[in-house]
């Protein structure tokens, strides 16, 4: 069916969150930009918007990258449609008096230019209440360190998508332990080739396994901090 064939507002609020998973995945940013505005015209909660529409419909999407279903190209428009409901949701969630879940820096590390999985993380993470620092691609350890000292993060995220650009995280881990800062921070590990066994061997906190999980694991790894 062509899109300008549905008209969004006669959908019950079940098919309409189904269509803005459809639209996610096609990239059609207008299309949940509408839906969005419609669920809270609807009454819908901002973080209820944010979780059922726009996290699962990129959970979806995650899947379907993971297994070759979907490319590179697609999952960026994927992720800027949204971005795009985000922009609506945002001053809203700010507003719902949200508390921040915690604050994090994020960088893919030296050697490695990849940042599509990093720009997932963070999008999710900002969804869920996060503040996000994003220092970017390739980055040494000196990069990590400032960005450390100068924001003062609850959490470092590390990501690579390179067997060969995965070692250096040890490199990272070991700089803060030698300076006596590992344990101030939660050290989470994410990329593809990575498994939960790696991020053991580097010394990190966590391994996310795609953007929704690390979410989780950062809300996870919050909670037992503010606990100590």
């Amino acid at each position: 069916m062509d899109e300008d064939d549905i008209d969004l507002t006669t959908l019950s609020d079940e098919e309409l969150v189904e269509q803005m998973h459809d639209d996610l995945y096609d990239g059609l940013a207008d299309e949940v930009v509408e839906g969005t505005e419609i669920l809270l015209d609807r009454g819908w909660e901002p973080y209820r918007i944010l979780t059922d529409a726009l996290v699962e419909g990129m959970r979806i999407v995650g899947i379907d990258f993971r297994d070759g279903i979907l490319f590179v190209p697609e999952v960026l428009l994927c992720a800027n449609a949204m971005k795009s409901g985000m922009e609506v949701l945002k001053p809203l969630l700010a507003e719902t008096g949200a508390p921040k879940a915690g604050k994090m820096v994020i960088g893919t590390v030296k050697g490695d230019i990849h940042d599509i999985g990093k720009n997932l993380v963070i999008m999710m993470m900002e969804g869920a209440g996060f503040e996000v620092i994003d220092i970017g691609i390739n980055n040494p350890v000196e990069k990590y360190l400032e960005a450390l000292e100068e924001h003062e993060p609850d959490i470092l995220g590390m990501s690579a998508l390179l067997t060969t650009t995965m070692p250096y995280m040890k490199v990272v881990v070991d700089a803060m332990v030698e300076k006596g800062i590992r344990n101030d921070y939660i050290v989470m590990v994410g990329g593809a080739p990575l498994n939960e066994e790696f991020a053991d061997s580097v010394g990190a906190d966590a391994y996310g396994r795609d953007a929704a999980m690390t979410v989780e694991i950062a809300k996870q790894k919050m909670a037992e901090r503010n606990v100590a």
